[in-house]
This record gives structure tokens, sequence and C-alpha cells, in this order.
């Protein structure tokens, strides 16, 4: 027999130490998209990012083990890339690989907004950290859970931060808009700029920001505009050997590029760096918006009053106050100044491999359906983790995709189990949990936001469904929130969920 651990996740690895905690011998395989061995994800978007926080991401076990103690294939570096449920057979980069049975474990990728980082992977958390050791003005597309929490990381090094938010209050999905009112407390006391209600219109790629706030950021590559507009009128189409192609026009200058730094680009056997300068300047001068005209000196440096050309004074009309990376520019047209921009605008099931496969996905977002056992419609099949949408029995049926740790595990560990002995398969009823760090303070949450109605009494948000308490959310209470889960657990009554928050 054999196991087949699609996700190299948390369920996932949850999966295969179930399997033989059970007592299963059998053959098991791991895939995994990324080369990384498994690794626990939360940390990237908390003491990862802290200025002192860990310098490596260490795996959950170590390839010996995986391999030796729990005898486990590992086939890691390649996404699957097809399921075919009539001959049971997951294909991995062009190889069949047979199974009986299957636990889907996939996890979600993170919705992607161009021109911005994401915080989903090793190599995300890396990339978001360097750019806040370097004292990166950071604005944060979306206020949750990950934004909040990079948005800490900012603050906590003394640096700028913005939130940009659609909704009217953050959250509202996740904990319901009374509790988000809360929350958004915590980012204004913190010195977080939280622009709620805002959208972006797009991603802005290096410029010069102009004394008194009137400069603009452009979409792209371009120079530096006489009379103060600051505007950049050509979109860098790609770096090309001997120099910048701009997006329209043949654009090419006479110096090699070595390389493209943050705010501009480096020119080969050139000791001039534009990283913290001008944005718009390319080999052999700079490129005025709307002009095809180019300066025949380079780049000496940002001055006050303009831009100084090297060897030479070349000053233009309006004064320059820092040369930026980019910006995050709004409906409307403001232009938000960064030096870092992290999009953290949720995440989409990773299941485009199970299209067609005939295991049904949930017409809203993808995910897998599953019923409350986790069995995910064609036999032997069985789905995990943040890719699964499951009827929870303990909130009357209410279907839920997690993208918790704590669910992650306890569903890998059953979706293993149920499937290797479908016959014992059981509900899987366990009350939501899960946590965040802003600002110093501990946020955490158990239950259901959905509700009838919601009460905060301080630090306490509590949620009401019928008679009981369904949901629960505290703010530096860390000894009570998992007595509101075990009342949660027990189907407790509301009067006396009311009469523990009064007392507690």
């Amino acid at each position: 027999m054999t196991l087949v651990v699609v996700g190299a996740s948390l369920a996932g690895l949850r999966a295969v130490e179930s399997a033989r905690r059970t007592g299963y011998r059998g053959r098991i395989v791991l895939v995994g998209a990324e080369e990384h061995l498994p690794y626990d994800r939360p940390p990237l978007s908390k003491a990862f990012l802290a200025a002192g926080g860990p310098r490596v991401v260490e795996p959950f076990h170590s390839e010996e083990v995986l391999r030796g103690e729990l005898g486990v294939e590992l086939m890691l570096g390649a996404p699957a890339e097809s399921l075919d449920t009539d001959v049971r057979e997951v294909t991995v980069a062009g190889t069949a690989v047979r199974y009986d049975a299957l636990v889907i474990a996939t996890g979600a990728t993170a919705r992607r907004l161009p021109g911005a980082h994401s915080l989903r992977t090793a190599e995300d958390a890396f990339a978001v950290r360097a750019a806040l050791d370097r004292g990166a003005r950071t604005v944060v597309v979306g206020a949750g859970f990950i934004g909040a929490e990079v948005a800490s990381a900012a603050r906590a090094r003394g640096l700028p931060v913005t939130i940009v938010e659609a909704a009217p209050v953050p959250l509202a999905r996740a904990v319901g808009e009374t509790a988000g009112a809360v929350l958004a407390g915590l980012h204004h006391a913190a010195g977080t700029d939280l622009r709620l209600g805002t959208e972006v219109e797009a991603v802005v790629a290096g410029g010069v920001r102009l004394a008194g706030g009137e400069g603009r950021l452009g979409s792209g590559v371009g120079g530096v505009v006489a009379g103060g507009e600051g505007r950049f009128g050509f979109e860098a189409d790609a770096v090309v050997a001997g120099g910048v192609r701009l997006a329209g026009g043949e654009g090419r200058f006479g110096s090699e590029v070595e390389a493209v730094v943050a705010g501009g680009v480096r020119l080969a056997g050139d000791e001039a760096r534009l990283g913290t300068g001008v944005g718009g300047a390319v080999a052999g001068g700079v490129r005025l918006a709307g002009s095809e005209g180019q300066l025949g000196s380079g780049v000496g440096g940002a001055v006050a009053g303009g831009v100084r050309l090297a060897g030479g004074e070349g000053r233009f009309g309006s004064e320059v106050e820092a040369g930026v990376a980019g910006g995050v520019r709004l409906v409307g047209g403001e232009v938000l100044p960064a030096d870092l921009v992290v999009a953290g605008i949720g995440a989409a099931p990773a299941t485009g491999w199970l299209e067609g496969s005939g295991v049904p996905l949930h017409p809203r977002d993808r995910g897998v359906v599953c019923d409350a056992t986790l069995a995910a419609g064609p036999p032997g099949v069985y789905a995990a983790g943040d890719v699964a949408h499951v009827a929870n029995p303990l909130f009357d049926g209410e279907p839920m995709r997690l993208e918790h740790w704590t669910s992650a595990a306890e569903q890998g560990a059953a979706a293993a189990r149920h499937a290797l002995d479908p016959a014992s398969a059981r509900a899987v009823a366990t009350v939501p949990y899960f946590w965040s760090d802003w600002y110093g303070h501990r946020v955490q949450f158990v239950g259901t936001p959905h509700a009838d109605e919601v009460v905060t009494t301080g630090d306490v948000t509590l949620y009401r469904r019928g008679e009981r308490i369904v949901g629960a959310l505290t703010v530096d209470r860390p000894r009570e929130i998992m007595k509101y889960r075990r009342r949660i657990a027990a189907r407790g009554r509301w009067a006396e969920a009311l009469d523990f928050a009064g007392t507690a």
C-alpha cells in the first residue's frame, strides 16, 4: 500500500507523522513544490522579521529523520501537475506516482500585487527582512494579520509604515467589524498610518521625491522633470545589454548595466551607485518624461536645488528632497513613497493541478470541498489545512477554510488516519484557534466570527449564536483564551461566558 501526501507543509508533515504513529508500515511519498524540507511558516511574519530574530529557517525534521526514522520518500522542488483519480496517480515533474491513499495538503499561495513583495515562503521573508534592515519606508497593502505583523516589525525599528486597506474596518471577515475596530486602535497607538476605505491603483517604481510633497513617482524608469512635477513618463520594459530599454521605444544607452539597484541602475565598472539617489538615471544621463532628449553627462548625485550631473553644474528647477525606490499610487492619484511594498491581500488554495480530476472545488476560491471527515470526493482522497473547505459539525456544519497553524496540524493528522482506514473515519469537530503578535501585543482568536451578537468588554470580544458562545477574541489575555476555547467546544452557554468575562 502507498500513501501519497501532496504538500510538504505542516499539514503534510503531520499526515506523515500520524500515519507512522498509527502503525502504518507501508510506503509514504511526500511531494513538495519548494526545495526546502517542511518548515514552520508562522514565524516568517513574526519572530523572523524582528531585527534580532533568527537568521535561518530551520526545518521541522532533518532529511535523515524524514528518510531514516519516518521512512519517507521525498519528492521536493517540483509541484504536483495533475491527478487522475480513476487510475489513482499523481503526476510530479512528468513522473506518475501511484497511490492507494492520498492526502492533499498543498496549502495556499499568496495573492500577488505586481511590484509588491508577498510573505508566504522563506525566500519572501528573507527579502522583506533585508529591506527592513536597510531602513525601508514601508507600505503594506492589506490590513490582515500578515500586514499587521509586517507593520509591527517596521515600527519596532522606528521606521515609518502605512497600511492601506480597501475595507472600512480591518479584518472584518476574520473577526467581525466590532473586533476589527478594536484592533485598528492598536495600529493608531503604535504610530502606524492606517488608511481605511482606500484602494490601491498600482505599485510604481523609481523616481525622485520633490521637496514640499509635490513629487510623484511614475510607472518606471524615466528621469527628473524640470519645473517641479517629478512625473516619469516611460515605463521600464527591460534591462538590456548596453542599458535600459523603455517601454514603447528603443531607449538603449551606451554603458553596460551591471545591475538594477534600489532606486536606479549601477553601471559596470562605475563606482556610482544610485540605490539611494535618482531612480530615473540611466546609463548615459537622464531621460526626461515626455522627451527623447538625453543629457550627455552621467548623474553625479542629488543636491539641494536639483540634480548635479557628473562633471557639471546641471541643476533643475525643483528642489530634490530625496531619491526613492518607488511607491504605491492610490485611486485618486496620491502616491505613497516607499522603499518596501508588501502585499498582504490574502491567499488562494493551490489547486490548479486538481482541475478536471473529479475532486470537488469550491466555486469561489477553488479550495477542496470536504465533508466533516475530510473526505474529498473520489475514493481514498482526503484534504487538510489551508487548501480545504471542511464542514464543522461543532458550528452547525458551517464550511470553514482555515489558514491556521492549529487547524492544519489537527486536520493533517486526521486526514492520514482516515485515508488509511476509511471505516474508522470520524467527523473532525475542533475549535479554530489562531494568534498574532502586533506591536508587543498578543492577539488571539478562537471559534467563528459568524454570530448573532458580538459584545466587547475591555480586551475581550465574545460572539453569540443562539444561546451559546461560538467565538472569542482577546488582546494580551493568553491565560483566558484557552478557557474560552474549552467553553466553545462544550457548547457553553452565552450567559455563563459573559459572567466569566466580567470576572476574569
